[in-house]
């Protein structure tokens, strides 16, 4: 073996690699330095969906490990489907080695305890440690999924916003007019049929369904549905409304209070909004001033898949579901307002 070559031949690798992280980057090069060739195993979309509704399917799952891996370490690994616990490495005479992390090493041990059983040479076991975020816990699929975790392990909130107020410059002003998702029109004076078009198009129960503004949370009790999480501020089209119009707080478990002037993002609507997605209850949160930014909050706290719904002026109602786009969306704007 010349200087510096891996000492083991072929490396087995499963995993779901679900938003392929840089713990999985971790885990790939570390079974690459110990091995001249790789074989990852990714899980097939029946045994992902055991583990979340929300795992992306097979196809872009092994494709992001593909590009990476052929960016990264060409002609030096191939790609499988795993469609059980152990896949090949109970069987096969071919590879030496397994790569792990410490949660699934157990199972890595089990597969050398059948491989002895039936003669076969143990695989010898790489355990790779966890990447640590940010905040302290581990980069996994669950923390990003959850919305907490960017794939490189940097929160999508820090403490600052529930410090510091922000105040919109006026450079941004048109681009934040701009819907932020998808705009289903429908007549102003039943706004239930544009509504109506808009969950046609979402599957409930979503991670979390969250609407912002007053007419938009009242279509939604009017249709008997009740959302996670209700921002209002007793105003439509900057009109103040007749009390006798005002959402009926009765529809939640739970009312909280926010102070957040027009044009202003404040640490009272920010701990309001995380507060409100961290509990089990449903929320209303009356906001005294106005609540139209607070989708620049409510997208980078809730977790993918979460359904926000808020009205667009004369048009309809805007359907946004949280994904990693929007997140960093709002975060690059949220970083150009001005710091008050």
């Amino acid at each position: 073996m010349a200087m510096g070559e891996p000492p083991l031949r072929r490396c087995l690798v499963g995993g779901t690699f679900d938003r392929f992280h840089i713990g999985h980057e971790v885990l790939l090069s570390t079974a690459l330095r110990h091995a001249e060739k790789i074989e990852v195993w990714v899980c097939d979309d029946k045994m992902a969906r055991q583990k979340s509704p929300l795992v992306e399917d097979y196809e872009r799952r092994s494709t992001e490990v593909v590009e990476w891996l052929q960016s990264t370490f060409p002609d030096r690994f191939s790609i499988h489907t795993l469609d059980d616990e152990y896949g090949p490495a109970r069987t096969r005479h071919d590879c030496d080695s397994i790569a792990c992390t410490i949660e699934t090493q157990i199972i890595c041990e089990r597969i050398n305890s059948e491989r002895e059983m039936d003669g076969l040479a143990k695989l010898e076991i790489i355990t790779v440690p966890h990447v640590e975020d940010a905040l302290g816990g581990v980069v996994s699929s669950t923390r990003i999924r959850a919305g907490i975790i960017d794939r490189r392990g940097q929160p999508w909130v820090s403490d600052e916003l529930a410090l510091n107020s922000y105040r919109m410059v006026a450079s941004l002003e048109a681009e934040l007019k701009a819907p932020l998702g998808e705009v289903f029109t429908g007549p102003e004076s039943t706004p239930e049929v544009a509504m109506g078009m808009a969950l046609e198009q979402i599957i409930l129960p979503a991670p979390a369904l969250i609407a912002v503004g007053d007419v938009t949370v009242q279509t939604l009790l009017d249709m008997d549905i009740i959302p996670d999480v209700a921002v209002v501020d007793g105003q439509t089209k900057r009109a103040i409304l007749d009390e006798s119009e005002y959402v009926d707080e009765d529809f939640f478990e739970q009312v909280l209070k926010a102070e957040n002037p027009a044009g202003i993002l404040t640490p009272s609507l920010f701990i309001a909004c995380r507060d409100a997605l961290a509990s089990d209850l449903s929320t209303l949160i009356i906001v005294d001033g106005e609540e139209d930014l607070a989708p620049m909050y409510l997208h980078r706290l809730a977790p993918l898949g979460a359904v926000i719904l808020y009205g667009q002026p004369r048009q309809g109602v805007v359907l946004r579901l949280t994904d990693e786009v929007v997140k960093q969306r709002c975060r690059s704007l949220l970083d150009a307002f001005e710091v008050l």
